[in-house]
């Protein structure tokens, strides 16, 4: 695997796809977790938002040439996907109870039991970032670290409630629809990216469109509803002690309570960054925009050493987006300040 001083000169998909997919049983149901890289090198574990797996919610990410360096190369991947949300998952019967928030948390525990993982860094989208913030509260001495994407971490309010508790029926009657692909999108996407009658939806969207057809409506019914029963984490953020960085999107639907959120989290420990023109999966609409914030955040654990800099045109950021704040080694991944950031090119 190349360097971050290396020129990417690999096959990047090869690389990515070559991962190996473990069902782990846990006393909540199987899990499947897919591991990229050497299991020798520090743990990252993802977890995905409702109604996605790895693929369809980190590959863009992960694909970026920049990314190698930066992730496949530092650390081991472990991509964890909610019940009957991997690829290919059969349907669930119906009469097989929804596991809870704390469920499908404790299900982390035992995963990281499986692989005989001490303390992982944690990276999550939404209901996963939510899910992660969850198992990082209940078991802080297993987590390094947190980068979460559009978090959510409030009991949803009761016209999401309602609104899902809808999306919920539409998906036990009809499956997953069309109308209901559009909803799910709107989750996820900025408008820009989503198209009009005009221009067409991005290519990103058209993808994450045609994997949503893959999903059985019973699975991602169970896990909406998980998440739909959720409780507020507020109290238990003020106790994280673990470095957190958070990415959201200033269109994601969820960006009013990613700010709560970064209100909850000890400043001295959390930092957030806004990113343009985005939605709220920012790992498939401008993952170039996690890049230099995260090598900033990992060299505060020691994790990834210090580099250059690419300025090449697939590395748009540069250190002069930074505020100078961050470059002082006391504060690498420690006193991370908010960062503003918008990013017009893709990898």
């Amino acid at each position: 695997m190349v360097g971050f001083n290396d020129d990417v000169s690999l096959d990047i998909e090869e690389i990515y796809n070559g991962g190996k997919e473990h069902h782990v049983k846990t006393c909540h149901g199987s899990v499947s977790v897919v591991v990229y890289g050497d299991q020798e090198k520090p743990a990252l574990i993802t977890y995905p938002d409702v109604a996605l797996n790895y693929m369809s919610c980190f590959q863009g990410l992960f694909l970026c040439p920049e990314a190698v360096s930066l992730l496949l190369h530092n650390f081991c991947i472990y991509h964890i996907s909610p019940p009957g949300h991997e690829v290919g998952a059969a349907p669930v019967c119906s009469n097989d109870p929804s596991p809870s928030v704390e469920d499908l948390a404790d299900q982390i525990l035992e995963v990281l039991n499986f692989f005989s993982l001490e303390a992982v860094m944690c990276m999550g989208i939404t209901a996963g970032a939510y899910i992660l913030s969850l198992f990082a509260i209940k078991h802080k001495e297993r987590v390094l670290g947190l980068i979460l994407i559009s978090p959510l971490c409030k009991a949803p309010s009761w016209s999401e409630w309602f609104y899902y508790k809808v999306v919920s029926n539409l998906l036990y009657y009809y499956g997953m629809s069309g109308l209901l692909k559009d909803i799910f999108l709107q989750r996820y996407f900025s408008k820009e990216a989503r198209g009009s009658s005009e221009v067409p939806e991005r290519d990103v969207v058209h993808e994450c469109r045609r994997l949503l057809g893959e999903r059985h409506g019973s699975c991602l019914m169970r896990f909406l509803e998980a998440v739909n029963r959720r409780h507020d984490l507020t109290d238990g953020l003020k106790s994280l002690k673990c470095r957190t960085l958070i990415f959201v999107g200033d269109q994601s639907p969820f960006h009013s309570e990613t700010l709560h959120m970064v209100t909850a989290l000890d400043r001295k420990y959390s930092a957030l960054v806004e990113v343009q023109a985005c939605g709220s999966m920012v790992t498939e609409e401008q993952p170039h925009a996690m890049l230099i914030p995260m090598e900033f955040f990992f060299m505060g654990f020691g994790l990834y050493r210090p580099g250059r800099v690419s300025d090449s045109p697939r590395s748009p950021l540069s250190p002069s987006c930074i505020s100078p704040e961050l470059l002082s080694p006391e504060s690498l991944g420690l006193k991370l300040k908010p960062i503003k950031t918008r990013v017009p090119t893709k990898c």
